[in-house]
């Protein structure tokens, strides 16, 4: 009981919060189901122990050889591959007393990106997006950190942090030298980067749209790319909202474990979601303007093909009303009776048709 206590989440004592707890779907607590979509990525720990001096890497640790982390003045980073072993992730997070309503979290790869402060620990789930051969891969990391350690579960194995792991390897930079908060810093900072450079994809394709040659008919399904488009932009900038919520607690001094030698590169993590939500809102006003300009395009084909049609038809309008009056079945009609009578009428017909087109073409119609 009295651990359990101790994990009991600050915000608790929030109404809100409290109601939109109790508002969520109704399980066990001790009931662990993973939701994403990759099931049979097998279970990879890997612990990472580093100080100034030194740092020691171990890999494949089986779930019940994991202890809890020492106060010996090293840091620690325990990265987990693989979610859908619920009974490891469960064992391993109750070794490290984390509540088991952030087991759930952690398991549940759909929700909302947020952040809670516990007693004795933070918690803090982020969406993150990587482009990968011409494909976005996009996944869920919950982090875990507190005093001197900091814990990462990723659904897949991929490739967003192996720069981290080789600064901590060979020495490079100050990241040994610093508290864990410091490598969540980097770990947020190596996300937005990823957002950046799928922002900067998804610029550089929408550019490629081009409606302006009215000549080319535009692909059928590129309203519907566009709208994809867009909604994936607004999963973006939604995603990196509670990146910027987390930086102003930070900044209220909310979050405990933030050292205020390392509020600074915090504050840079704020500037960067500003810059991306400002980048999102560019390529937003972009698909919307070439949205736009596709239904003017396709308005004016339509306008330019109903006025050929318009043409065509007051053309023959006159003529029709020719031929119309001369095959009407009276007996008394003086003109069926002249010799060049038949001759007469098309001369008609050719000057009408000619007066028509001269007239149009004054009129630059065609």
């Amino acid at each position: 009981m009295k651990q359990i206590k101790q994990n009991k989440p600050k915000d608790m004592l929030n109404p809100f919060l409290y109601m939109s707890r109790l508002n969520r779907k109704k399980r066990d607590p001790k009931e662990f189901n993973f939701t994403g979509k990759v099931k049979e990525t097998e279970l990879d720990v890997q612990l990472f122990k580093y100080g100034k001096e030194a740092c020691e890497e171990t890999k494949n640790i089986l779930p019940e050889n994991i202890k809890t982390f020492e106060k010996d003045g090293n840091n620690y980073w325990l990265n987990i591959y693989g979610l859908s072993k619920t009974e490891a992730i469960a064992s391993i997070c109750e070794k490290q007393g984390i509540h088991s309503l952030v087991i759930q979290d952690i398991l549940d790869v759909n929700h909302r990106p947020k952040f809670q402060e516990y007693y004795n620990y933070s918690f803090l789930t982020l969406k993150s997006i990587v482009p990968f051969e011409n494909d976005i891969i996009t996944e869920q990391i919950s982090l875990v950190f507190g005093p001197n350690y900091l814990i990462s579960f990723q659904e897949r194995k991929a490739d967003y942090f192996e720069h981290l792991r080789v600064r901590l390897r060979e020495n490079i930079g100050i990241l040994r030298e610093r508290t864990s908060d410091y490598l969540l810093y980097a770990m947020i900072e190596s996300i937005l980067d990823n957002y950046f450079k799928t922002l900067t994809m998804v610029d550089e394709e929408t550019g490629k749209f081009n409606f302006t040659d009215i000549t080319k008919e535009p692909s059928p399904n590129v309203l519907e790319v566009i709208e994809n488009y867009k909604k994936f932009v607004l999963f973006i900038k939604k995603s990196i909202l509670p990146i910027k919520e987390f930086t102003q607690i930070v900044e209220r001094g909310e979050c405990h474990y933030i050292e205020k030698r390392h509020l600074k590169y915090f504050f840079e993590i704020q500037d960067l979601c500003l810059t991306l939500i400002d980048n999102c809102d560019m390529i937003l006003s972009s698909l919307e303007s070439a949205s736009n300009l596709f239904f003017s395009v396709q308005g004016h084909r339509m306008n330019q093909v109903m006025k050929t049609l318009t043409v065509v038809a007051t053309i023959f309008i006159p003529l029709t009303f020719i031929t119309g009056v001369y095959g009407m079945n009276f007996l008394n009609m003086p003109e069926l009776q002249w010799k060049f009578g038949y001759l007469l009428i098309w001369l008609v017909i050719i000057s009408v048709f000619l007066c028509m087109i001269i007239y149009f073409r004054k009129k630059r119609w065609f």
